[in-house]
């Protein structure tokens, strides 16, 4: 197969959609959640979507096929949560390792299957890792600034057994994504460099941080521009955006993104803004529409959805952006 560097020489590459949002369509309960397998364990499971690649693994993989389907190049593992700092909330540490293994699995095996239907388009696996529900930069006390709920060795042990058990189930590349923190990042980044190392690999890498307002900056105070600069000391394959804003919102920043780095550049944003629900109601053809501009412009490499996005998104950025050259990427 194609080694993924290859292929974004060609094209623009396609990113699968939201894995949350199709999930919610299954209205899972919490029988559903606990399958088999947890249903006599003694904390409440639903909303674990990670869990869902033991006890729904067909759900899970028919959300990828719907993805591959509608024209993405690469999916994403259904890993976000997938690290012994998040599972805490539901007492299943103990369980990462497999989560993050099966779930790898799922995703190389759907993808492999629409390779071999189309060899001459290879599709990819990102393992999917998220930024964890605590911050290593900031204080969750008002009270006490210098209190910080982790450490940035406590991150970069639980990253480490996320990526080893991501690599075993196969993936092709990683993606730390919606990186509010860049501690947090680098901590998943060095847990990346340390099994690189061990193991003798190289795989590539993709980056992906989140604008989390109006100020154009990250929710631990960084601009596009130094966002970029704290995570230029690793060789990554691409960097971009994620999360927070609708596609239109991230122009600006990925414009700082494009003239600054020798990377691909990567953006999947969300459908939109939220509405007063909490719900996106930003039609394909619109968000299409908007991504189409980063393409315009020279802007991006990599282009996918994220909350709210669906495959009727992710098939109508592919028709629109299949036009369109990749932008330059210095070898």
């Amino acid at each position: 197969m194609q080694h993924i560097k290859e292929v974004l020489k060609q094209r623009i590459l396609i990113l699968d959609g939201a894995m949350g949002t199709m999930l919610q369509r299954h209205k899972f309960t919490e029988v559903d959640f606990r399958g088999e397998r947890f249903k006599d364990w003694e904390h409440p499971l639903q909303g674990n979507n990670d869990l869902l690649s033991i006890t729904q693994p067909e759900a899970i993989a028919d959300v990828h096929r719907q993805y591959f389907a509608a024209g993405a190049d690469i999916v994403e593992t259904n890993t976000f949560s997938g690290t012994t700092i998040a599972m805490a909330d539901y007492f299943l540490e103990d369980f990462v390792y497999e989560l993050n293994y099966e779930s790898a699995k799922i995703a190389r095996k759907v993808a492999d299957e629409f390779t071999a239907k189309e060899p001459n388009k290879p599709r990819f696996v990102a393992g999917s890792i998220g930024p964890t529900n605590k911050t290593a930069s900031m204080s969750p006390d008002v009270n006490d600034p210098g209190f910080r709920a982790v450490s940035f060795d406590e991150l970069r042990i639980a990253y480490k057994q996320q990526v080893e058990a991501l690599l075993d189930g196969g993936v092709d590349l990683l993606l730390v994504e919606t990186i509010f923190d860049t501690l947090n990042a680098k901590a998943a980044l060095f847990a990346i460099e340390e099994v690189k190392e061990e193991r003798n690999i190289d795989i590539p890498i993709m980056v992906s941080g989140t604008i989390t307002d109006a100020s154009g900056r990250t929710l631990s105070g960084q601009t596009a521009e130094a966002f970029l600069i704290s995570i230029s000391h690793i060789p990554v394959l691409s960097v971009g955006f994620n999360c927070a804003l609708g596609a239109s919102q991230l122009v600006p920043h990925l414009e700082v993104l494009s003239a600054k780095t020798n990377y691909a550049v990567s953006a999947h944003p969300n459908a939109g803004l939220p509405n007063a629900f909490g719900e996106y109601d930003e039609s394909p053809e619109k968000m299409a529409a908007q991504i189409k501009e980063y393409a315009e412009k020279g802007l991006v490499n990599i282009v996918g959805g994220c909350c709210g996005t669906t495959p009727e998104h992710i098939k109508a950025i592919a028709q629109v952006i299949e036009k369109f050259k990749p932008r330059v990427v210095a070898s």
